[in-house]
């Protein structure tokens, strides 16, 4: 889920439960969707052009995003240039943004629109292929380029479930489930119901996706990812190993200008579903790289991926 609306969710939710506070949360809910609506009557390129200019405001305003971006662009790519880190912070400013106000399009746009923004979409027989095994389907979905749309895409293809973490504020849930619901995919709150719903969906033959390049609160290993030690999941790995099910990655790659999209989509190693959770989740994280690697600006780089630590190391961002 977009980090600035779990911000928003988080902040709010410490100031209490008084009815005034629900009918101030319940506004600004209210609000957002109200101003993506707005938003919506823009083409893509302007909505784009709102992104770059919020992402400029934002490090004019010295805003923690920016620093989180950079020391990330450090951690993960100490042997490049620091003016080229600089860039990549930057630019990851800005594709983020852009991301935020293409929720106008992807939850007001009649879903036809946005798919016909998809300019073209390269290894969509690894899907097909996939789905033809009779297993059900996992897929890989990172936090990279316009992961809103390519799951709008999949989900016009086939049957599809995805896991969410619920929010803080629960008039917030509500407003990210109906907008990514218009896809006709099923979302589950990650809680036990609804890991035993992705069994029960893969068992069924149908495809389950995961966003799983965020570090979960509970259960999780310590494995690398750009070399630095991450708190990656370990569900991923049980999935693909106790169902069997064929794993499949993708992302839709944003094109500069408004142009549109181009998703991609590969089968991954076996290695993902081993036994062993951590060799399962080293290989997930270098299958993600892999992805990350062909237009890194456009990663989710204002994610605090490495604050959670090993006893002992220190926070990189505190």
């Amino acid at each position: 889920m977009r980090v600035w609306l779990s911000t928003i969710a988080a902040s709010d939710a410490t100031k209490g439960g008084s009815p005034g506070a629900d009918t101030r949360l319940k506004g600004r809910a209210r609000a957002i969707n109200t101003l993506l609506k707005l938003l919506s009557y823009l083409p893509l390129r302007g909505l784009h052009a709102l992104g770059r200019a919020t992402a400029w405001l934002s490090k004019r305003l010295h805003r923690d995003e920016a620093r989180i971006a950079q020391v990330n662009a450090d951690l993960c790519f100490p042997d490049w240039p620091a003016q080229r880190r600089e860039w990549l912070a930057r630019r990851a400013m800005s594709e983020n943004a852009k991301g935020l106000f293409e929720l106008a399009a992807v939850w007001h746009w009649p879903p036809a629109r946005v798919l016909d923004q998809i300019q073209s979409v390269e290894g969509a027989e690894a899907i097909d292929q996939a789905m033809a095994e009779g297993k059900g389907m996992l897929v890989i979905a990172p936090h990279h380029g316009a992961w809103e749309v390519l799951q709008m895409w999949l989900a016009q293809r086939v049957s599809l479930h995805a896991l969410y973490r619920p929010p803080r504020w629960p008039e917030l849930e509500a407003l990210l489930n109906r907008g990514r619901s218009r896809s006709g995919a099923t979302f589950w709150p990650a809680k036990p119901s609804g890991i035993r719903a992705l069994f029960k969906a893969l068992k069924a033959g149908e495809a389950v996706g995961v966003l799983p390049d965020q570090a979960p609160p509970g259960e999780g290993v310590f494995v690398p990812f750009f070399g630095q030690p991450a708190k990656t999941m370990t569900l991923f790995g049980k999935l693909a190993e106790r169902t069997g099910a064929p794993v499949v990655i993708g992302w839709a790659e944003r094109l500069s200008e408004g142009a549109g999209y181009i998703l991609h989509w590969r089968r991954v190693s076996d290695e993902v579903n081993n036994t062993d959770p951590e060799k399962a989740a080293a290989a997930l994280n270098r299958e993600i790289e892999q992805v990350v690697r062909q237009r890194p600006e456009q990663y989710q780089w204002t994610y605090r991926r490495f604050s959670r630590r090993e006893a002992g190391e220190p926070n990189p961002y505190a």
